[in-house]
């Protein structure tokens, strides 16, 4: 097990310095001079220049670069071009926001997929598989933005139930974080939840028509231990992969979600260094969220090689 996570950390190294290539090389792509934006139309060339030669965006793009790279390998993302505020301390202050939400949407999702996919599996042809099958559909067909403004006009609006937007954080008030982000969190795990039904439902047809399951089967084996004593154990396998996807998209930062409910994660703060071309926070913020990805991802091979060892010596 210490050789396959060693191979894959190894791995890891060329893959997250391409991504630092592509990061730099994408955001100078973005139309916009930062300095005009910070200075206004109105401004003069001369003006313009001086700010630009000041951000040091005016030396070539190499050695921007690497400068840039330098002070990532020390642990130092740079300052915003906006109010020299240090990268690293607005990123640590909005991580704990994106974190709750992916994980509160996670759980959501892993609440109505898992259910729903054993039961279709189970009752596979019938009126019931077909109607959780179209709402599992219905779930990745709906755009996030679309449901986000459904939830507040009926739970908000019409009913008065839930604040339509809004944050509060744990430590100032548990009950009422947890009632802001009930809207987020179903907002995106709905669609995460209709992928993960339609993999578990297809992972666990395959897994019902397997010989061991009829074996359980002739032993006296009653059905909720053939379900999940057996076959849901090895039909979850796929799903990994699948959680782990969808897990990662959602810390990387539900840029529409948090938008439309005022949650200030990485989402938000993604679209604030766009608009206004702020190109250390821009990087900071994508190179921290393909870090997630690829920590995510590391977490579910090691589960995967743990659940399965035969993962390990491929």
């Amino acid at each position: 097990m210490l050789t396959f996570a060693l191979r894959r950390l190894l791995y890891a190294i060329p893959t997250l310095l391409i991504v630092t290539i592509m990061v730099f090389s994408l955001v100078r792509i973005l139309p916009g001079n930062p300095a005009l934006l910070m200075l206004g139309e109105e401004a003069s060339p001369e003006l313009v220049a001086a700010l630009n030669r000041d951000l040091g965006l005016d030396k070539p793009l190499y050695e921007q670069y690497f400068s840039w790279i330098t002070k990532v390998f020390q642990g130092n993302l740079g300052e915003s071009l906006r109010n020299n505020e240090s990268i690293t301390k607005v990123v640590l202050e909005k991580l704990p926001t994106t974190l709750e939400l992916a994980f509160l949407a996670m759980l959501v999702a892993l609440v109505l997929a898992i259910p729903a996919g054993i039961f279709t599996a189970v009752k596979r042809g019938g009126a019931a598989d077909s109607a959780v099958t179209v709402l599992a559909l219905s779930g990745i067909s709906l755009p996030n933005f679309f449901l986000g403004v459904l939830l507040i006009y009926f739970f908000s609006v019409r009913l008065g139930w839930i604040p339509p937007s809004g944050y509060v954080t744990p430590a100032e008030n548990l009950g009422q974080n947890l009632l802001l982000m009930l809207m987020p969190a179903v907002t995106l795990g709905t669609g995460t939840a209709g992928v993960l039904t339609r993999f578990l439902r297809g992972s666990m047809l395959e897994v019902l028509t397997q010989d061991f399951v009829r074996t359980a089967r002739a032993k006296g084996v009653g059905a909720a231990g053939v379900i999940f004593g057996h076959a849901l154990r090895n039909a979850f396998l796929p799903i990994l992969t699948i959680f782990g996807l969808q897990l990662s998209a959602l810390l990387s930062g539900a840029v529409i979600t948090e938008q439309i409910f005022s949650i200030p994660g990485f989402g938000r703060l993604l679209v604030e260094a766009v608009a206004t071309r702020d190109y250390p926070l821009l990087q900071g913020v994508v190179l921290l969220s393909s870090i997630a990805i690829f920590i995510v991802s590391f977490l579910v091979d090691i589960l995967y090689a743990s659940v399965d060892p035969r993962i390990r010596y491929q």
